[in-house]
């Protein structure tokens, strides 16, 4: 355990906010500089790559004897802001939890998956352990993107904290706006103004309480909800226009085809227009894939479930790779009291370890 609280702590001290949520944040840099140079003195093949510029990717191998399958573990370097946070990269333990900005979104993970690959060069394998330790899961997800795009492997373990569970779905989303239109024309002038805020009103009747149609046996249905709202230059002046913004979280089964149909549904015959901006899609993967039969018998039969959040395991299994969501308990993600639980992490290591060593061997 004390290399687990060693690592950790360490990984957690290092600031590696995303710059896409708070400007100027210090981005994954100096923690990817610290990744690299620990996997490199445990024994591990290490390439650093940018996925976009300055914010670069660990790629280190536990390279086998030639010949078998690999093992990809992916965890992310960045991490959330710390607003309201009184020592968010001044890790500290109390009752088995160690505590900090990504000690659980998910530093705890990332050194469960460094242990493991030091852990596994030391044994007689065939194949590969590869450790990709990625930028930006927290924005557009560019690192794992990137990854996907370039590599392959025979099979994926994507440590998002799970409670120890086996995730074997989670939804997908997409980002859209709504903007309605109206006429602008002076406050005291109704005869002339058209209030495009709230025209908007009727598109938020029509979307407050929407369920998609689409049900999964673990993961429910889909939502939708709206995120940001503006509209108006003054308070004398009618609205010439109003943008909702908002998402759709989908099931496997849905679209953004689907979703740009239900937009203009919720639209109705309010003059305006609807945008998808961005879009990632569900996850699923088949409860009798082998490396889900591997991380279930080597984890001790947990349950397997859907999670609600999106993760990278999306892009890689869209990429061919089979691929499952496992990692460790805790608690705080994007809180400002953030904990990880040290026993799972250091039970995730042994369990990646040990679906390494039958795979791979």
């Amino acid at each position: 355990m004390s290399d687990v609280i060693e690592l950790l702590s360490r990984l957690v001290s290092i600031d590696s906010v995303n710059p896409g949520l708070v400007p100027g944040a210090a981005g994954e840099a100096e923690l990817a500089r610290f990744v690299a140079g620990w996997c490199e003195r445990a024994g591990l093949e290490v390439e650093v790559e940018e996925a976009a510029p300055g914010r670069p990717n660990v790629v280190a191998t536990a390279r086998g004897g030639g010949g078998g399958r690999s093992l990809m573990l992916n965890a992310h370097l960045d991490v959330v802001g710390v607003a309201g946070m009184e020592r968010p990269f001044d890790p500290y333990v109390a009752d088995g939890r160690l505590y900090g900005r990504g000690a659980y979104d998910m530093k705890g993970s990332l050194a469960a998956i460094m242990l493991a690959a030091s852990r596994a060069a030391e044994l007689p394998l065939r194949g590969d352990v590869v450790v990709t330790a990625v930028a930006d899961e927290e924005v557009a997800s560019v690192g794992t993107a990137a990854v996907a795009a370039s590599r392959s492997a025979d099979a994926a373990i994507v440590t998002e904290p799970t409670e120890m569970r086996l995730a074997v779905a989670h939804k997908g989303f997409v980002a859209w706006e709504i903007e309605t239109r109206g006429v602008a024309a002076h406050g005291s002038r109704p005869d002339l103004g058209v209030d495009a805020i709230a025209r908007m009103g009727d598109v938020l009747v029509r979307l407050d309480g929407f369920e998609g149609e689409a049900e999964h046996a673990l993961l429910g249905r889909g939502s939708v909800h709206a995120s940001l709202v503006e509209g108006g230059q003054e308070f004398s002046s009618y609205p010439a226009r109003c943008l909702l913004k908002g998402e759709r979280r989908t099931v496997p089964g849905e679209t953004p085809e689907l979703v740009e149909r239900e937009l203009r549904g919720f639209l109705g015959d309010v003059e305006g227009e609807t945008r998808i901006v961005f879009s990632r899609p569900p996850f699923e993967a088949a409860e009798d894939a082998e490396i889900v039969r591997l991380v279930r018998r080597h984890a001790g039969d947990p349950e397997l479930v859907g999670v609600p959040f999106w993760a990278d395991s999306a892009l890689l299994a869209e990429a061919g790779i089979p691929t499952v969501v496992f990692g460790p308990g805790g608690g705080g993600a994007h809180a400002v009291v953030e904990w990880v639980s040290l026993a799972d992490v250091e039970r995730c290591a042994e369990i990646y370890v040990a679906v390494a060593a039958e795979l791979c061997a």
